[in-house]
C-alpha cells in the first residue's frame, strides 16, 4: 500500500467538515420528512417544516445548517500496516484540517472552542483542537468517522451508574424529559451500555454515526436484545409527547442507537447523548490513493414545503411596542417580528452583570429599555449577506441573568430556543414580559429575516458580541406569555395524553 500523504488526510478532514456543515445525511432528511407527514401537532409540524426548508436552502446555498457549527469529534480506525508521510501526529493532522475548514472564506464556520475552560475561556480562533479517538485495527487503511456536535445537544448528555437490577428503559424515560428541548428534537438518541462510564460515553457518541434504520428494524423484527431495547426505548420516548422543539407532538426521536461493551459484574454504566436537528456526521476511508471524495446528495431527496404560509401569524412591529400589546399575546401564538432587536449570549450577559454590579453604565448603543434580546451567536456573513446563519441558542443558560435583565435594564422580552425554568417563568409573569421561541436547526432560514446587522458592544467576544439586528417578518412562537403560561409545559402534557389515546 502507498503511504497516506499528510495533505490528503488534512484535505479530507477539511472537506468533510465543509460538506456536513450544509448537507444533512439523506437518511435524516427522509426520516424528518416522514415525521413531518405524520405529525398531527400544528406547532410541531411547523417546526419540522422549517427545519426541512432550512436544510434544502443550505444544500442549495452551501451555508451552515445551524449557526453552532460544533465541536469536532473524530473516531479514527488506524490499520496496523498503515503508513503516513511526514511526522505530524493524528491529532495535529486533524487539527490542521479543522482549522482550514472553519476558516474557509467561501463558507466560514463559527469558531466556538475556548481554551482554559475553567478560567479565562478564550476562543482558540480556529475551532481546534478536535476531540480525537484512535483505535488500532487490522489492515493497511485508515477509516475516519467525523462529526461536528453542537453545544445545545452536547450539553444534554447524561450518564448513570445503574445497578444490574435497574431498568435502562425506566432510566431513559425519566431522564429524557429532564433534558428539556435544548437539544432541538426530533433527533437521534445515542446510548452506550457497559465498560466503564468513560467507555459508555464513547460508545454513545460513536453510535450516533450510524444511519437511521428504525423503520427497517421494526419491519424485519429484532434479532437480539439490543435491537429489542432500541424499539422499546424508541416507543417509550415518543410516547412522552415532547415533540419537535419540545412543543408537544408525535415525534421526539427519529431513532435510538445503542452500542454495548462487557462490564464489571457489579456495574451497569449507561450513557445517553442526543444528536440535534443538525445531525452533522460522515465517514471516509483513505488507502494512499488520494483524498476522500464527497458526493453531494440529490436535491430530489428534499420535500417541497411552502415557506410562505404564515397562517394566522400576527404581524408585530417591535419598535415602540407597549406592555399592553405584549399582554395580548397568548402562549402558542405565531408572530412575525419586524423592527430592531439586540443580541446577547452567556459572555455578553456576564459583561453586563459586571458593569451593573460596578455601578457603571452599559456601552453606548446598548439600551434594552422597552426592547427584545435575541440569544444568538451568528456565523460570519459572506458575499452580500447581512449576517450568516443566525438561529437561536438554548435560553435556559440565560435563566440566571433574567432577574437582572428584567429588573434592571427595562427589557421587555427574550427570544431563544427551548424551555425556561420555573423561576424564570415566574419572573416573566411578574414583570409582564414575554419569551418567544425561534426554531433551533433553522439558522439559515432565520437569517433571511435579518435585513441589517451591526456590532454595538463587546466586539472582542467575536460571535458572542452584542449585535443590533433589524428584522422583517422573523417567525417566532410565544413560548411563555405575560400571564406565565408556557407551551413547553402545556404542549407535551396534552400530546402525551393524545398519544396514549391513539395507542389504546
Amino acid at each position: 500500500m502507498a503511504p497516506i500523504k499528510a495533505e490528503d488526510f488534512i484535505t479530507s478532514i477539511a472537506d468533510s467538515l465543509q460538506y456536513i456543515s450544509y448537507y444533512h445525511p439523506v437518511d435524516f432528511v427522509r426520516a424528518m420528512t416522514q415525521a413531518y407527514e405524520r405529525e398531527k401537532s400544528g406547532a410541531a409540524r411547523d417546526a419540522i417544516g422549517q427545519i426541512l426548508i432550512n436544510s434544502r436552502m443550505c444544500a442549495l446555498g452551501k451555508r451552515p445548517i445551524c449557526q453552532d457549527t460544533g465541536i469536532v469529534t473524530v473516531f479514527v480506525k488506524l490499520g496496523m500496516n498503515c503508513r503516513f508521510e511526514g511526522d505530524l501526529t493524528i491529532q495535529q493532522l486533524v487539527d490542521e484540517g479543522v482549522t482550514r475548514a472553519y476558516g474557509d472564506p467561501s463558507n466560514p464556520l463559527r469558531k466556538s472552542i475556548v481554551a482554559d475552560p475553567a478560567g479565562s475561556r478564550i476562543n482558540t480562533k480556529t475551532n481546534a483542537p478536535a476531540v480525537v479517538h484512535v483505535e488500532m485495527v487490522p489492515g493497511d487503511a485508515v477509516e475516519v468517522q467525523i462529526a461536528a456536535k453542537g453545544g445545545g445537544s452536547e450539553n444534554k448528555s447524561k450518564m448513570a451508574m445503574l445497578t444490574p437490577a435497574d431498568s435502562i428503559v425506566d432510566w431513559v424515560k425519566k431522564t429524557v424529559p429532564a433534558m428539556g428541548a435544548g437539544w432541538c428534537p426530533p433527533g437521534i438518541l445515542g446510548i452506550g451500555i457497559g465498560g466503564t462510564i468513560d467507555k459508555a460515553m464513547c460508545l454513545a457518541k460513536q453510535s450516533l454515526m450510524d444511519p437511521i434504520d428504525i423503520d427497517e428494524l421494526r419491519a424485519r423484527g429484532p434479532a437480539n436484545r439490543l435491537e429489542e431495547l432500541r424499539l422499546q426505548i424508541f416507543d417509550e420516548v415518543n410516547a412522552l409527547g415532547i415533540g419537535a422543539q419540545g412543543l408537544g407532538g408525535l415525534t421526539t426521536v427519529l431513532d435510538v442507537k445503542i452500542l454495548d461493551y462487557p462490564t464489571h459484574a457489579a456495574s451497569l454504566p449507561v450513557a445517553m447523548i442526543p444528536n440535534c436537528a443538525a445531525a452533522r456526521h460522515t465517514h471516509f476511508t483513505l488507502d494512499g490513493s488520494g483524498p476522500a471524495v464527497f458526493t453531494p446528495p440529490s436535491l430530489d431527496e428534499w420535500p417541497q414545503i411552502a415557506g410562505d404560509d404564515s397562517g394566522d401569524a400576527r404581524q408585530v412591529n417591535l419598535d415602540g411596542i407597549s406592555k399592553e400589546e405584549i399582554a395580548s399575546w397568548k402562549a402558542g401564538d405565531t408572530l412575525l417580528l419586524s423592527g430592531k432587536i439586540l443580541t446577547g449570549r452567556d459572555a455578553a450577559h456576564r459583561r453586563i452583570q459586571q458593569l451593573l454590579d460596578a455601578g457603571q453604565p452599559l456601552p453606548e448603543g446598548v439600551d434594552f429599555n422597552g426592547r427584545f434580546i435575541y440569544y444568538v451567536g451568528p456565523v460570519d456573513p459572506v458575499g452580500d449577506e447581512v449576517v450568516g446563519p443566525a438561529g437561536p441558542t438554548t435560553s435556559t443558560r440565560m435563566d440566571k441573568y433574567t432577574a437582572m435583565m428584567l429588573g434592571k435594564t427595562g427589557l421587555y422580552g427574550m427570544i431563544g430556543k427551548a424551555e425556561r425554568g420555573d423561576a424564570t417563568i415566574e419572573l416573566i409573569k411578574r414583570h409582564g414580559a414575554v419569551y418567544l421561541m425561534a426554531v433551533g436547526g433553522a439558522a439559515y432560514l432565520v437569517a433571511k429575516a435579518i435585513t441589517a446587522s451591526r456590532v454595538v458592544a463587546f466586539a472582542d467576544l467575536g460571535m458572542e458580541a452584542i449585535y443590533e439586528f433589524e428584522v422583517k417578518d422573523m417567525p417566532v412562537t410565544v413560548a411563555v406569555d405575560a400571564a406565565g403560561e408556557a407551551v413547553h409545559k402545556t404542549g407535551p402534557t396534552f400530546w402525551q395524553q393524545e398519544i396514549a389515546k391513539l395507542r389504546s
